[in-house]
């Protein structure tokens, strides 16, 4: 979102775009009930909702390790042993994912949706599924805790199981919604001038969250990637397939 919000072309957006901020799952709610024209939206929503349109060329993705994303359980809980996983609801996508994760590995979990608050998850479930910051977060509270927690990076148990990359969310248009060249060039220009920008994002944001300077650059860096690429797309592919058939999802397909 660089450009929406930083000069010397935040004012010339502004007369084409208004912006809304909110979770994840809730830009989803706002471009299905079309409050909303363009959202960047989890993947999970799409198969939902086949009627929204994916614009090119932008990502919120992992090929590795995301570090935003884990699940954290008791030294002395076994991974195939966890019956309930309380979970953030904050974004649909990794919900799905974790699920279809679960399927896939022969784990019969119960998922419960949970505040992200780690202590208050893990007195009510075998394991928490936390994301966001509240994710990079927990790893320093799981460090410093006095009682033994291990905890699994989703992104990287994704690739060992499936062999795919871990592909977020995507921008999102209602069907209302014409997708022009002007469009799709405003949002990767955005992204390209904003992965330019990391060092002065990193500084921005050390300043707005309880995050340091360098952990948040070596996060924008390093675990996140942000290209819709070939491997990212077909890396969707794979997702939606294997989720349908761990029935967490309907059959999906799409075109870009």
């Amino acid at each position: 979102m660089w450009d929406f919000t930083h000069p010397p072309l935040d004012a010339e957006l502004g007369l084409r775009y208004e912006l809304d901020w909110m979770l994840p799952s809730a830009c989803a709610d706002a471009l299905v009930e079309r409050k909303a024209d363009l959202g960047l939206v989890p993947i999970a929503t799409l198969a939902t909702n086949p009627e929204l349109q994916i614009v090119p060329g932008c990502t919120i993705a992992s090929k590795q390790s995301v570090r935003s994303l884990i699940l954290v359980r008791r030294a002395s809980m076994p991974l195939d042993a966890v019956k309930t996983v309380a979970a953030d609801t904050a974004s649909r996508s990794t919900l799905a994912y974790t699920q279809t994760l679960f399927k896939l590995r022969g784990i019969e979990a119960r998922f419960v949706p949970a505040a992200a608050d780690l202590t208050q998850m893990l007195a009510r479930a075998d394991a928490a599924m936390v994301i966001g910051d509240a994710a990079l977060l927990a790893i320093d509270e799981i460090k410093s805790s006095r009682e033994a927690l291990l905890w699994n990076d989703l992104a990287e148990m994704w690739r060992e199981t499936t062999g795919l990359a871990w592909v977020s969310a995507v921008w999102a248009a209602g069907p209302q919604v014409e997708i022009t060249e002007q469009l799709i060039n405003d949002l990767n220009n955005s992204r390209v001038h904003g992965c330019a920008q990391i060092h002065a994002l990193a500084e921005e944001w050390s300043h707005k969250q309880p995050l340091s300077k360098e952990l948040i650059e070596h996060y924008l860096t390093e675990n996140i990637h942000y290209e819709l690429d070939a491997e990212c797309i077909e890396a969707m592919r794979g997702f939606f397939r294997l989720a349908a058939e761990s029935g967490i999802l309907p059959e999906y397909q799409f075109t870009i």
